[in-house]
């Protein structure tokens, strides 16, 4: 059956050209060998920080279960990405093929979407711990924490699967991305006809993904300053501690993601390659890495435990040897 959006004598793209690239020549082991311990150093904190929450039945609370999820989000982000990039670094010419690409777009967006997601639930959990502290149990019980765990991923993953069968039925003109890897935008803006429908589509996921999320998120935080304002020093001191994290992850998070759709929507030439290139990656590969060092290291409970876990690994280790 065609595609209503493919011509009848089109021939499909079968790979893609990622022109983003630039010669790194003598420094293309050094950029791989920092990359590559940069994704060894994400993969052990976050799968380190998942077994802390999982294994330890005092971290089974709310807080920690939209924790635990966001650290999985970050190694499932991460994989479309750091293998690519490890890859793509030492070759000369960066083709792509059709069916990975589409893959690729597939989970970069849907680790962009979760993301926001779960930091909106995360800042609906600290409303409800600040402002309604003697209600907590009741508002953030199992069911509910599950369902703002869940959903994000069941709603993202499907939404995607709509996005990724749009892109795919396009007719393209060309086959050249100026990016350092697959994008959806890139893409319908290669095509031979309108795709009003499609850039509608986008704009709406966009909105869905981004500006909703940020603004719960914003709007929670206003109702945690109101009751902070009026509570007593110590309280506020302890909201503050118990927020920090929260807030640094999504301004980290917003900040670049905001510079993304903007590269994505707008001619972005006159910013350096390098400077776009460097926020680019930073949207994907960062915040995996941000994520566990933050909360790994502000709060209390798992850095005492993270802690006595690596000296008893270290222990064992030395008594072995």
């Amino acid at each position: 059956m065609n595609s209503p959006f493919r011509r009848h004598n089109s021939t499909p793209v079968s790979s893609f050209v990622l022109t983003g690239y630039f010669n790194l020549g003598s420094l293309r082991w050094l950029f791989f060998c920092a990359l590559l311990l940069l994704y060894l150093l994400m993969i052990f904190c976050n799968v380190l920080l998942v077994c802390v929450i999982a294994l330890n039945r005092s971290l089974h609370e709310p807080m920690y279960m939209f924790l635990c999820s966001l650290f999985i989000n970050g190694l499932y982000g991460s994989a479309a990405m750091f293998p690519f990039l490890l890859v793509h670094i030492l070759r000369d010419v960066h083709i792509v093929p059709a069916a990975f690409c589409f893959l690729q777009i597939y989970i970069i967006y849907g680790y962009g979407t979760i993301e926001f997601l779960l930091l909106a639930g995360m800042s609906y959990d600290r409303y409800v711990a600040i402002c309604h502290p003697l209600h907590y149990r009741t508002r953030m019980s199992q069911s509910k924490t599950a369902a703002l765990i869940f959903l994000p991923w069941i709603y993202v993953l499907l939404l995607q699967g709509v996005m990724i069968s749009l892109s795919s039925s396009l007719e393209l003109c060309g086959n050249v991305i100026n990016k350092v890897y697959c994008d959806y935008y890139p893409i319908v803006k290669l095509a031979c006809y309108d795709t009003t429908i499609i850039n509608i589509y986008g704009i709406v996921m966009t909105i869905n993904a981004i500006v909703y999320p940020f603004i719960v998120i914003l709007y929670m935080y206003f109702r945690i300053l109101k009751v902070c304002w009026r509570a007593e020093k110590r309280t506020r001191q302890k909201a503050l501690n118990t927020c920090a994290p929260h807030l640094a992850s999504v301004l980290n998070f917003a900040v670049v993601g905001f510079f993304e759709v903007l590269q994505n929507r707008f001619n972005m030439s006159h910013v350096p390659n390098m400077l776009r290139v460097f926020l680019s990656l930073y949207f994907f590969l960062c915040q995996p890495l941000f994520n566990p060092l933050i909360y790994g290291l502000v709060l209390t409970n798992i850095r005492l435990i993270c802690r006595g876990l690596l000296l008893r690994v270290f222990r064992r280790a030395n008594s072995v040897s």
